[in-house]
């Protein structure tokens, strides 16, 4: 997560230099014909980067959180030996219907499964795999 966090942070630093540049005078149009659309060129990267690296930054943190989960499952099989009852468990809090009250994006991905227990048109955007694929990993793990 912290590689993930100085990659994106280096990238929102860069469209930033690009816009500011762009703003304060940074790049002086000149008489030439190449000038003015060095300076366009720059200022498309910088928006670019500007809007897109939030975006991959938290898709990121998503695809990190669901391997996580698995790795955390697989521990937890390590430790206790008993990988069925883990994924009985899981089966258990999975089959509560009731989405939790107060639940937020920031601090879903800390959940033993997802707190908003709707399904959602991809697992793409999920911090959470699905409980189904968690537990067909631990059947897995007792063979």
């Amino acid at each position: 997560m912290t590689v993930v966090v100085v990659l994106v942070g280096f990238a929102a630093i860069i469209s930033d230099l690009f816009i500011r540049s762009m703003l304060f005078g940074g790049i002086k149009k000149r008489d030439d014909r190449n000038g003015g659309q060095a300076g366009a060129i720059l200022a498309l990267v910088g928006v670019v980067l500007m809007v897109l690296s939030p975006l991959v930054a938290i898709l990121i943190q998503m695809a990190i959180s669901r391997k996580r989960e698995f790795l955390a499952d697989a521990s937890g099989a390590l430790l206790t030996r008993y990988p069925e009852g883990l994924a009985r468990a899981l089966a258990k809090i999975s089959a509560d219907p009731a989405p939790m009250k107060k639940v937020f994006t920031s601090t879903a991905h800390l959940y033993i499964s997802n707190p908003f227990k709707e399904k959602s048109f991809s697992s793409f955007f999920s911090t959470h795999p699905a409980i189904e694929d968690r537990i067909k990993a631990l059947h897995e793990m007792t063979i």
